[in-house]
Parts: structure tokens; sequence; C-alpha cells
């Protein structure tokens, strides 16, 4: 019986036979090599479903010394721009034919790593990371002493790792410009969150854009919990200036901040003009529909993957960067500075509730 179930067992070489190849070009074909041909790619596979044939992922791995895995670190999987970053990195690496294994850090040093070495244990081929809040110039070291390909994404911490991101500073231009457009002379920044580079390059773009344009603005810091975004409105009202605008750090905050603007019983547009950061898909849902700088979270994540995938064939590439261009997209939360906007307050004209 012995001798029978070896028998039947269905090799490479069979499938090569079936299909008319060499073992060498079926073997290819299977590792989704590049160099074969669509018909000679397609008479293989033929032949593998035909004949039951399932590759030994196993034993491939023992003899390449590849896991065909990659980890992906991210801060935060509840926000939904990092599902869209997910996605693009899923689909770059299963072109590829590589798998991934997704952990949260929590924006939390610890837990990367801990999380990190957890994957090497897995073996896994490389790591996509988005390094957590207060990331040493140790990481990078230790990251060299592994030799273990990882590639940067969203934030960096150091120049000698491949790194793939958006170009903040020309997004943050972009939402200053298209309000200064509108007649807005006063605009203030609601950030959240811990300090990073992606954090720093927003805020001190913001800066130098306003000042470019000769605005008055302000810096403000909400709450990191979405809840509790709409209730600090008061920390914009509650002041001599009277803004006209908020741009926030990213479409969360907008999200919160259009909530507060509500509450307060004003409107978004007619009454304060709200720009968001990402553009995530939720942008359009919300009403008036958020008018937002476009980072590109799927691009960003193939960008990513593209970088892992040739820093894993090919170890000694120096260090590469690949920014992605922003775009804004203009929707309905921002209008034309009104007449009323020039007065000190918040009042709604129509006898509605007031907010000063």
């Amino acid at each position: 019986m012995k001798n029978d179930r070896k028998r039947t067992k269905v090799t490479l070489l069979d499938v090569a036979r079936q299909a008319n190849v060499s073992r060498a070009t079926a073997s290819l074909v299977i590792r989704k090599s590049p160099l074969v041909g669509a018909g000679t790619r397609k008479r293989v596979e033929e032949a593998m479903h035909a004949l039951g044939y399932v590759y030994n992922m196993g034993a491939a791995r023992l003899r390449a010394k590849r896991s065909h895995t990659i980890g992906v670190i991210v801060p935060n999987l509840t926000n939904p721009f990092f599902a869209e970053l997910l996605g693009g990195i899923e689909a770059a690496i299963d072109d590829a034919g590589l798998v991934m294994i997704i952990a949260n850090s929590g924006d939390l040093v610890s837990r990367q790593s801990a999380v990190m070495q957890r994957m090497r244990e897995h073996g896994v081929d490389g790591i996509i990371l988005c390094p957590a809040a207060g990331t040493g110039q140790d990481l990078p070291l230790l990251i060299a002493s592994w030799t273990l390909p990882v590639v940067q994404v969203l934030r960096h911490v150091t120049s000698d790792l491949d790194y793939a991101g958006a170009d903040y500073a020309a997004g943050m231009h972009q939402a200053v410009d298209h309000l200064a457009s509108l007649g807005h002379r006063s605009v203030a920044l609601a950030v959240h969150g811990p300090l990073h580079s992606a954090y720093q390059e927003r805020v001190e773009s913001f800066r130098q854009a306003m000042t470019d344009q000769g605005l008055q603005m302000a810096i403000i810091r909400v709450p990191d919990e979405l809840a509790q975004i709409a209730d600090a409105m008061h920390l914009f009202v509650d002041r001599p200036e009277r803004f006209t605008a908020i741009v926030c750090f990213n479409d969360l905050v907008a999200l919160g901040m259009a909530a507060g603007i509500h509450d307060c019983g004003l409107a978004v547009g007619r009454d304060i003009s709200l720009v968001g950061f990402d553009d995530v898909s939720d942008a359009e849902a919300m009403r008036p529909r958020l008018t937002s700088v476009s980072t590109a979270p799927v691009t960003i994540g193939r960008n990513a993957a593209t970088l892992l995938v040739e820093r894993i064939e090919r170890p000694s590439l120096p260090p590469r960067r690949i920014i992605s261009p922003t775009y804004l997209k203009e929707r309905q939360s921002c209008q034309a500075v009104s007449p009323l906007a020039t007065k000190t307050g918040w009042l709604r004209v129509d006898g509605g509730p007031q907010c000063f």
C-alpha cells in the first residue's frame, strides 16, 4: 500500500510532461516568474489542475531558504487609511507570489520591537514598517545587524533604509493655497496624535504655506479619540480671532471637527470651510462632501511592496525613496468667505444656536 501511495503522488515532472515543457519551465510557472510566456503558463496551470498537483511550499522553503511571506507593521488598524494602504501592499505582493502577515504596533516602540522579533522567528523574507512614534536610531542599527530587508512606509527614521511615502509638504501647500484663493485670511490647523516624521512635515509645511500667503494662523491640538474631537470645538471658537477655515491633520480629525461645527449650530462650508488630509474613501460619504488632500494610500502601499520585493531579490541596492505626488480633491466643504466672516465671533444669522 505504501508503494501505491508513492505511485499516485503527482510530481512536478508529471506536470511538465503533461504540459509538454521542461521541469525547469514548470518550476518557473509555479514561482510566478515573468520569464514564462502567457501561453506556456496557461498550459502548465491547466496540467496542474488536471493532475491535481499541490505545490509543497514547505519543501520549497527549505530548498530556497525563503518563506515567501513578508511582515507588515502599522500603528493603527482601525484607521481606514491603513486599510487602503494594506490593500495596495497586498495587490503588489500577490503579483510576486508572496503573502503578508499583518501586525498592529499600537504606535508603541516596545510592542513594535516584540512584533518584529516574532516576525523574524517566523522567517519572513522582509518587513514593511510604519515606524512607531518615538522610534530611535537604534532600530536602523539593529536591522542592519539582522540583514533583514526592511522598507519604511509613511514615516521614516533613517535615510539608510528604503522609504515609500507621499509629498506631505506639497499637499499642505495645495490645501492652504486653495483656501487663500477662496478669500480665507485666518486658518487653523487641527492636529492630533504623537510626533513622528509625517506629523512634523505636515505641521512645518502648513506654517510655511501660511507664511507664503501672508495669512493668520494657529495650530491647535485636539483629542486623539474621535468621539472627543467634536467636544473640542471650543478650542477654536474661544479665541479672539475668527477662523473661517480649518485644515485637519487627517480625515478622521475632519470628521470629528465636522460634528463639532454642527454642534455649535454652524454649517460646514457655509460658516466655516473644512479641509481633510489623505482623502480616504469615507470623504465621499460625509455631507457636505469633504475637500481633502489625496495622498493615494493604495499607491504608497504598492510602492512600498515593490521596494521590498526588489530589496529581497537584490540586497546590495542602495537605499531608495519613492515619494508619491498629492493632489487636492475639491468638494463641498470649502466655500468662498462670506461678508459675515469679517465680523468677530461666530453667529448663525437664521436664529439658530450660537457659539461664541
